[in-house]
This record gives structure tokens, C-alpha cells and sequence, in this order.
């Protein structure tokens, strides 16, 4: 008993650890996204060629996890849990794989500009679809770790309102991309 009074549960230290981590990552994310996005960021002068698919491979693994969330919503519905929870884990594994590949991309190509005549969408799109993606960031983490050690019902609180907006995100991404693939390399 003293011992225990003594030292703080293991799962108390690791709640603590796991917040300390999730919000340390989003604003290291939002940190990189911020000097990626600014003009002075130093950039090679030729991208190397591999980089240019970039952002279509980007547009597919944002869809790819679109379709991977509402197919776990469809399996949660269904009372499927382990499917849900693996589908989850597949979108959070593409989450990854997309990071990696923005960050790639944007620190070696410059900044491509829309030239469409639907400017206002797009950049109503754009930047809903950049401001959701920082502020529904630690959410899922938080949404995805609270699940992940059994607190369903603090998941189901955040997700609630951030599953809409993580599919919001991952639907618009391909569709920047979509309206601004015709001017990749015109910039």
C-alpha cells in the first residue's frame, strides 16, 4: 500500500507522456508546415525528378484514407470493432506515409500557384482545408490513443466532431490537387 502511495500509477505517468508527445508533434508539425510554406525556406534550385509524382501520390493517399474512414464508420455501425479499429490504424498509417511525402515535397519543389478562373473555391479550399487539417491534428492522435487504451467513451467525445473534419481534410486534399495539377511546373 505505502508503495503505491508513493509512486504514481504507471498508466497516470503514461497519460501524462502520451499528451506531453501528441501536442509536441503538433507543433513540430505546424512549425515545419509554417517554414515550408515561407519564401525565404531554402530550397534546391532543381527538385530531384522522383519528387515531381509527389503530389498526385499525395492526392491518392488522401483519398485512399477518405474511403478508409467511412469504411470504419460503416464497420463501428455495424458493431465490427476490430475491423473499425484496424481501418483506423490503416488511416493513421496513411496519415504518416502522406506527412512524410508533403514534407519531401515541399522542401525540395517551390511553391506552385493556381491560375484558374475558379480562384476564390480554390482558396476557400485550400485554406479550410489547411486550418482543419492543424486543428484536427492532435484530436485524432488524442481520438486514436483514447481508443487504443480502451476509453471509448472519451473517444467517442472527440470524435464526434473531429471524423467529420478528418474526412473534410482528407476529401479537399485530392481536390486541391486536383485543381491545381494543371499548373505543376508552370511556377
Amino acid at each position: 500500500m505505502a508503495n503505491s502511495a508513493l509512486n504514481p500509477t504507471p498508466q497516470f505517468e503514461e497519460k501524462k507522456s502520451v499528451k506531453i508527445a501528441i501536442w509536441s508533434f503538433t507543433a513540430v508539425v505546424f512549425l515545419l508546415v509554417t517554414l515550408m510554406g515561407s519564401k525565404n525556406f531554402p530550397r534546391p534550385d532543381e527538385a530531384p525528378e522522383f519528387t515531381k509524382a509527389l503530389p498526385a501520390v499525395n492526392a491518392i493517399i488522401n483519398f485512399s484514407c477518405f474511403i478508409t474512414l467511412i469504411v470504419s464508420f460503416v464497420m463501428i455501425k455495424k458493431k465490427k470493432v476490430i475491423m473499425h479499429m484496424r481501418l483506423n490504424t490503416f488511416a493513421m498509417i496513411l496519415s504518416v506515409f502522406f506527412l512524410l511525402s508533403y514534407v519531401l515535397y515541399h522542401v525540395t519543389n517551390h511553391e506552385t500557384s493556381y491560375g484558374g478562373e475558379m480562384i476564390g473555391v480554390y482558396y476557400f479550399i485550400l485554406a479550410t482545408h489547411i486550418v482543419l487539417s492543424g486543428i484536427s491534428l492532435p484530436f485524432i492522435l488524442f481520438s486514436y490513443y483514447r481508443a487504443f487504451i480502451g476509453d471509448i467513451k472519451g473517444h467517442k467525445k472527440i470524435v464526434k466532431w473531429a471524423y467529420p473534419v478528418w474526412l473534410y481534410v482528407a476529401l479537399t486534399g485530392p481536390i486541391v490537387y486536383l485543381m491545381l495539377s494543371p499548373y505543376y511546373g508552370n511556377s
